[in-house]
């Protein structure tokens, strides 16, 4: 499939009047900025995970405290893992949809292009 072309640096003035009108957006941008600062809070929530381990190892203090501990830290991290795979799968699907966006707006553009073409030959 064709991609969208490319405007010049010095139309400034076009590509305002394209995100007023929504024929640009910007959204995919930003979900990748969102996509990141996701990862950064499920990385915080890492650190929580190997916080509350080391915490219920320490104040256990015994063989039973330890064996806890892990039990913790393996479910943690399982939960840290697909909440990362779930985050990811989310913000793909939104990055999907914009791409699909993008490709019918090129396809409308070519349909629009070849009416102009076959009204000219009539």
């Amino acid at each position: 499939m064709r991609r969208p072309q490319q405007r010049r640096p010095g139309d400034r003035g076009q590509f305002l009047w394209d995100l007023l009108t929504f024929d640009r957006l910007v959204t995919g941008t930003l979900v990748h900025l969102v996509y990141w600062a996701g990862l950064g809070i499920i990385g915080v929530m890492a650190f929580g995970v190997l916080g509350a381990t080391l915490g219920v190892a320490i104040r256990e203090g015994s063989i039973w405290g330890v064996l806890l501990a892990l039990g913790v830290l393996a479910v943690g991290i399982l939960g840290v893992f697909i909440a990362a795979l779930l985050w990811r799968a989310f913000c793909e699907f939104y990055v999907t949809v914009f791409k699909i966006s993008e490709d019918l707006a090129v396809l409308r553009q070519d349909v629009e292009a070849e009416r102009a073409r076959q009204s000219k030959s009539l």
